[in-house]
């Protein structure tokens, strides 16, 4: 079988490309691993490149461990040689790969360490005690959050100082400065390191330059819409005048802008790489065409990056199918309704189907559903609600509330809130009595008691998460009088989560799998539902005023529209319990972008039907 007999006419044109620097803009579930592979192997085939002339980048491990694999299958139809040399990882890797070879020209050791996020924050909070600053002002989450966006954006500690506008910034710098002090010291590198010294090197030797430039002849990136300064500027040194650069992406799908992703490096390219081909796969292999165009019809209102309009062989598929839940309770209870429609009558493997949601704090009520309903489920890239640190750090406060003499629990507070902070719980506690306050207000007591919250940002993405998660819990505890029936309660389901946990190997390949929308990048499901889609959640409030980043938020709901192959769900609540406090809520403005022909139901569109009968049943809160 020839390499090419599988590809389509615009998939070969990728591949078999070879008059200068080759851009392809590949839409979601175009085969864009499959054009990357397949070029690589050409050149080898066809073009007699030598499996060691190829660099091959991409951003995550699995992604270049599939990418690998494949290249070595299509390899062995192409050459008898021996496939050595290829190099075929993340950017990370490959700049700590030359870093250990040639990072002695810039004073790095070749034994140097790289430092995880504990090392780094374990530093961070030396440094500011060396500067006599407080803990409490220069949050080390905070300061190697701005020490991390500056190294990615190539930014010194002098660079920072430059454009400090205030005594705060300052001394931020001085944090910076003093940081990278120690590590140099220490022969030790963080992950941002790798990148910022990577460049530097690239740029200060031309030696070193001209030595990877020979090696790695043909230069292909996978996802380049998510690459950020630092990527970009070592695609550029090591690509230099070279013709031969092949970058695939798709601005429609660029959606990690808070960890210094930026799609406009796609369109820079162009201006870079003057006589640059562009060529764009817009036949999708993995959805209906109803999918497609309802996808499209969301994203298609964005202005600031390219659209591909996506078409497909497969038929037009089923209708979408939205619903409109009287609240998150009834949304989850649909959707958990739903999966044993699909699962006990349709026959649908659970594997097959995914709960996507836009926060980490909506998995709760999808938890709680499932486990009622005896719906096998499985979190991908995080844990269950009730096992997550902050909520964790709230129960135990809530516990030694109940039984002071929790002794577990006070050994928990004491290890991730301090000596202080334990000291003034107790003090409340002694001071208060707690049977007489109710859960809701009993939490925001020990919150502001403790000032437990002041370990969190809320400008870090991370630490936004946590906050909200913190606030789902107060959800929760709305519905409940006594401490000890919340907690009972509490303890039921994390019994049962106990239960499905010693099942989780058996379970894993027979479960429903539920997820973030930024987690499901790259995978695609038969069946899938994006629930919360209200304004508010989706797009997140956060985001909603500022046009970048609702362009963002649009580009996520495409994300998770994209996903799905057979069957798509769209689902929202008309009143949401959020933060505490009951909300409600009008459907996403992205729904209302979708045609009513391309939907079961479009009821959703009429106000009056929206809000009249959630103000008449709740006159007494108005």
């Amino acid at each position: 079988m020839d390499l090419l007999d599988l590809l389509n006419d615009r998939q070969k044109e990728a591949v078999t490309y070879d008059k200068g620097p080759l851009l392809v803009l590949a839409g979601a579930g175009s085969g864009k691993t499959r054009v990357l592979t397949h070029r690589a192997a050409w050149l080898v085939g066809n073009k007699k490149v030598k499996p060691g002339e190829l660099l091959l980048l991409t951003f995550t491990n699995k992604a270049a461990g599939e990418m690998k694999k494949r290249l070595n299958l299509l390899l062995k139809m192409v050459t008898s040689q021996k496939v050595g040399g290829l190099f075929a990882g993340t950017f990370h890797s490959f700049c700590a790969y030359i870093l250990r070879r040639d990072g002695q020209s810039i004073g790095i050791d070749n034994n140097f360490v790289i430092y995880d996020e504990n090392d780094q924050q374990a530093l961070v909070k030396k440094v500011i005690k060396m500067n006599d600053l407080d803990e409490k002002e220069y949050k080390p989450r905070l300061i190697l959050s701005i020490i991390s966006g500056s190294k990615n954006k190539l930014m010194t500690p002098e660079d920072v100082a430059t454009y400090a506008s205030s005594s705060f910034h300052e001394n931020i710098s001085q944090v910076y400065k003093a940081y990278q002090k120690e590590m140099e010291k220490m022969q030790a590198l963080d992950f941002d390191d790798l990148l910022f010294k990577a460049v530097e090197l690239l740029r200060e030797d031309k030696n070193v330059r001209d030595k990877y430039r020979n090696i790695f002849k043909y230069l292909l990136i996978d996802e380049y819409q998510d690459t950020n300064q630092a990527q970009y500027r070592i695609t550029k040194l090591l690509a230099g005048k070279n013709p031969n650069l092949t970058v695939v992406g798709d601005a429609s799908q660029a959606i990690y802008s808070w960890r210094g992703a930026n799609y406009q490096n796609i369109l820079s390219l162009e201006k870079d790489f003057p006589g640059m081909h562009v060529i764009n796969l817009e036949r999708n292999y993995r959805s209906s065409q109803t999918i497609l165009d309802a996808a499209y019809n969301v994203i298609s209102k964005n202005q600031n990056h390219p659209i591909l309009k996506l078409w497909t062989e497969n038929n037009m598929g089923s209708k979408i199918t939205v619903y409109k839940g009287d609240s998150e309770i009834d949304e989850a209870g649909f959707v958990a309704d739903e999966i044993k429609k699909l699962t006990d009558f349709y026959g649908v493997d659970p594997t097959e189907i995914v709960v996507l949601y836009r926060t980490n704090a909506q998995s709760r009520v999808f938890e709680e559903m499932f486990l009622q309903k005896s719906i096998p489920y499985v979190l991908i890239g995080g844990l269950k609600f009730y096992d997550r640190a902050e909520i964790k750090d709230l129960l135990s406060l809530l516990r030694v509330a109940l039984n002071f003499k929790d002794e577990i629990s006070w050994d928990r507070i004491k290890k991730n809130m301090g000596v202080r902070r334990t000291q003034k719980v107790k003090e409340f506690l002694k001071d208060n009595n707690v049977n007489k306050i109710e859960p809701f207000d009993l939490i925001e007591q020990l919150l502001e008691a403790s000032t437990y919250l002041d370990k969190f940002d809320p400008d870090d993405e991370d630490d936004y998460r946590r906050i909200e998660n913190m606030e789902e819990l107060k959800s929760v505890a709305t519905k409940f009088k006594d401490l000890g029936n919340f907690l009972e309660n509490i303890a039921l389901v994390q019994q049962e989560y106990s239960q499905q946990e010693k099942q989780k190997d058996k379970l894993k390949d027979n479960a429903v799998r539920l997820m973030t929308i930024h987690a499901s990048k790259g995978l695609e499901f038969e069946n899938v539902f994006l629930v919360g889609m209200e304004e508010g959640l989706l797009p997140h409030a956060q985001n909603i005023e500022d046009k970048e980043k609702l362009e963002e938020e649009r580009r996520l709901c495409y994300v998770g529209m994209t996903r799905a192959k057979k069957r798509l769900y769209l689902t929202f609540a008309s009143k949401r319990m959020y933060f505490g406090q009951t909300n409600y809520n009008a459907p996403s403005q992205f729904l209302l972008d979708i045609p009513d022909h391309l939907l079961n139901d479009n009821s959703f569109r009429k106000e009056d039907d929206i809000w009249e009968d959630d103000f008449d049943d709740d006159e007494d809160d108005w």
